[in-house]
């Protein structure tokens, strides 16, 4: 990219994007220049249909993935370069909604059983219990767990918001315990340089527990978040609370998870049910 780093990386913070947004975009973008092996300001907008192409029929990657670089160029192509063309010619691909796999709590509990390591056990412990995603919980710093009020803080969290979440008290025991067999300071879990966690070692280190907990079912650390969400609604929590907790900013979104959405629909009664003398109008019970 060249020159045009910097530039768009400037603006990605003008705008307020986190620190892991602005090297995703960045790292979109930089990937597809690379595929065409020509300076940004030369592709067009059939070089990026062709790149599109090139991801979803020959790379078969996720839709997300494809949606998040166009996001991503068009950033780029409108902000950056200010390009004459329609960004808008560059399309989203249409999003499918797959029912996630839902750890049971019984798996939940075999997962952190399966986790010898006090810190990792502490670190999965955390992001199921509070409902963290992936890349909250490598931020966390020893000070953003209150003790005091039970809550732990997560600051800048998805959308640069800060928000809290319930701290259990038996978490509350067992990040104790860590802390004094490791005396971390100032991040709660640092990488082996004091560097925040990377993607890639919370990955291996819940793939590591699914393993030898035998949880063959297609999951991932993000499922501890949606298990969370699960298991909370089943307990008959409120889903208003249940946005709160996982930092959606609307209640829409809380309700695209399917299973939050059809386990609240399950409980909402219909208005037929509400009929004055309902039961004439039903048939004989047999």
């Amino acid at each position: 990219m060249g020159r045009f780093h910097d530039r768009m990386d400037e603006d990605l913070r003008i705008r307020g994007d986190s620190a892991n947004t602005r090297a995703c975009y960045l790292r979109c973008v930089r990937h597809c220049v690379r595929h065409f092996m020509r300076p940004p300001d030369q592709l067009t907008p059939e070089h990026i249909r062709r790149y599109q192409l090139h991801l979803t029929r020959d790379r078969h990657v996720s839709w997300t993935y494809v949606n998040q670089i166009v996001c991503a160029l068009r950033f780029f192509y409108r902000q950056v370069l200010k390009t004459d063309w329609a960004v808008a010619q560059i399309p989203y691909q249409r999003t499918g909604h797959k029912l996630p796999e839902i750890l049971s709590p019984e798996e939940v509990a075999a997962l952190l059983r399966a986790t010898s390591n006090l810190k990792h056990r502490a670190l999965l412990m955390t992001m199921y219990a509070g409902g963290l995603r992936v890349s909250e919980v490598p931020h966390l710093r020893v000070t953003d767990i209150d003790g005091q009020r039970m809550v732990i803080r997560i600051e800048q969290g998805k959308g640069r918001k800060d928000r809290s979440v319930m701290l259990s008290p038996h978490l509350h025991r067992v990040l104790h315990a860590d802390w004094r067999a490791r005396r971390p300071r100032p991040l709660l879990f640092p990488g082996p340089t004091g560097r925040p966690l990377t993607r890639e070692s919370v990955n291996r280190v819940f793939h590591e527990a699914c393993r030898r907990a035998t949880i063959t079912t297609h999951v991932s650390p993000y499922s501890l978040r949606h298990a969370c969400a699960t298991h909370l609604l089943e307990q008959g929590t409120n889903i208003r609370a249940i946005q709160t907790l996982l930092g959606h900013r609307s209640l829409r979104t809380t309700q695209r998870y399917p299973h939050v959405a059809a386990t609240y629909l399950r409980d909402t009664p219909s208005p037929l049910d509400r009929l004055p003398d309902l039961a004439s109008l039903l048939p004989p019970t047999p």
